[in-house]
């Protein structure tokens, strides 16, 4: 199908966009070439041996509700090609300074129950999302168009659509609105914003039916798999190969770009118009991340008993300490108890350290570009609910935001999200067009977490951006991936 062309398609990045797009292409009889910079594929999914020998730590992302959900992801034959997921018994914990934790679990109900006198009004809010999440899920990670079910979508996006801090206002009891609170905190900007309600029930709604599993042997298994699975299909892939100039590729009747506004603007700003080149000048990058990854030499003593059990854990207190600190945050400063999130896949998955022993990961938001140490900020949040966690402590390694972009280079400012993700950018993520993924110069396509539905370990974005192409460029329609799951 190629004809005078080298590769009908090319995607530029490997993350787990460009690996959906690549797929989704060559899936459809196309010949596919996927560039990677680095010496090895996967972007953010990396695991490394970080600090000493024989302790696997997960570079940038541990925690993969997104890909166990993922409506296209769910459609490929992973497990295949090396991808196993496990399931920790509590898949996120919220503990507090007295009392017991906050659970997020795979049963809905069981979650309620713990919640007390919040049980009613938890099941009110999230049973609803839980039933109609398969079916909207394929509309809710998707730039805005008509939905397939407009009402359970206006049900979804009436709550979604609100600020953290007013949903939670739902709840009485610290419990509840704490565990909402460090649900919404994944979307790394104030929670009085509008909009960061979505987060919360997405990740949730995806814990009460996919669980928030762990990869055994890191998450670099995820894109191990996608890739295993798109030479598998015929897909090719180079290594080592940084795009800086569009004059570097060969040639294709599409190009797409797994990277952000950025970075599209160094490689083929030439070719765009003046209006879409301020567009993207403009594009609002969000908070960065100071992230540590520890060799410890037991497991984390939390003084609750069921975070002990938890694959996720969010540390940050109470949903006004939360709210604070991330207003703080966003304002430029380094809040003394940040919010932590915290994840220990070593109890669950044995391949990650040296027997009887433990890896953990952790980062907090800081601000953008911010190269501030905060080392001794999250160690002491952990220590706050873990006393004796610093003793435990055998080595460990550290990236501030500056460290993070030089590892990755779509984490700009140490921004994990391809940029913030506001009501603002939310849908014209990144810029206003009918179509997010397209630009002004036919057949060049931006398929990165910079368009929607913005960032996580999904390939929607990835997919979304190949769907338009084969359409526009190939003429080949898609089918919706309602009829698929």
């Amino acid at each position: 199908m190629t004809g005078s062309f080298d590769y009908d398609a090319v995607v530029v990045g490997s993350g787990p966009n460009g690996l959906a797009a690549a797929i989704l292409m060559q899936q459809h009889g196309l010949s596919v070439l996927l560039l990677e910079g680095n010496s090895r594929i996967g972007g953010g999914l990396a695991t490394q041996e970080l600090t000493l020998p024989g302790y696997q730590h997960d570079v940038c992302s541990a925690i993969h509700p997104m890909a166990a959900g993922s409506p296209f992801l769910q459609t490929l034959p992973l497990d295949q090609f090396g991808l196993e997921y496990i399931y920790p018994e509590v898949a996120a914990a919220h503990p507090f300074d007295t009392g017991p934790a906050a659970v997020l679990k795979n049963d809905i109900r069981k979650t309620a129950l713990l919640l007390g006198d919040d049980k009613d009004t938890y099941l009110k809010l999230m049973q609803p999302i839980v039933n109609n999440w398969p079916s909207i899920a394929p509309d809710v990670l998707a730039p805005l168009h008509l939905p397939e079910r407009p009402f359970a979508m206006a049900a979804f996006g009436l709550k979604a659509l609100q600020p953290a801090t007013l949903l939670a206002k739902r709840f009485k009891t610290e419990q509840a609105k704490g565990l909402f609170a460090g649900m919404a905190a994944h979307a790394i900007q104030p929670l009085q914003n509008w909009s960061t309600s979505a987060i919360a029930l997405v990740l949730m709604a995806n814990g009460h039916l996919k669980g928030w599993p762990i990869p055994k042997g890191g998450s670099y298994q995820i894109a191990k798999a996608m890739a295993a699975y798109f030479t598998f299909i015929g897909g090719k892939i180079e290594t080592n190969t940084y795009i800086s100039s569009l004059q570097q590729l060969p040639s294709a009747k599409a190009v797409l770009f797994d990277v952000t506004p950025k970075q599209l603007l160094e490689i083929a700003g030439e070719k765009f118009s003046g209006l879409y080149k301020r567009q993207l000048q403009r594009y609002r990058y969000g908070m960065g991340v100071f992230k540590i990854d520890w060799a410890l030499d037991e497991s984390i003593p939390f003084k609750d008993e069921t975070t002990r059990k938890a694959g996720t854990v969010h540390l940050g207190g109470t949903l006004r300490e939360i709210v604070q600190n991330e207003q703080q945050t966003a304002k430029g400063q380094h809040p003394e108890k940040p919010f932590v999130l915290l994840a220990q896949p070593s109890v669950f998955d044995n391949s990650r350290a040296p027997n009887g022993k433990h890896t953990a990961w952790a980062y907090c938001h800081v601000p953008n570009g911010s190269v501030t140490d905060m080392t001794a900020a999250i160690e002491n949040q952990i220590e706050r609910f873990a006393p004796g966690f610093k003793e435990r402590i055998l080595a460990k390694h550290t990236f501030n935001t500056a460290q993070l972009q030089q590892f990755n280079p779509n984490l700009i400012g140490g921004d994990i999200n391809g940029g913030i993700i506001d009501l603002r950018q939310l849908f014209t993520r990144p810029a206003v067009r009918w179509s997010p993924y397209t630009t002004p110069a036919k057949g060049l396509y931006l398929c990165s977490s910079s368009t929607p539905p913005g960032g996580g370990v999904h390939g929607m974005c990835g997919y979304h951006a190949a769907k338009h192409a084969l359409r526009n460029i190939f003429h080949i329609h898609v089918l919706p991936l309602h009829t698929k799951n």
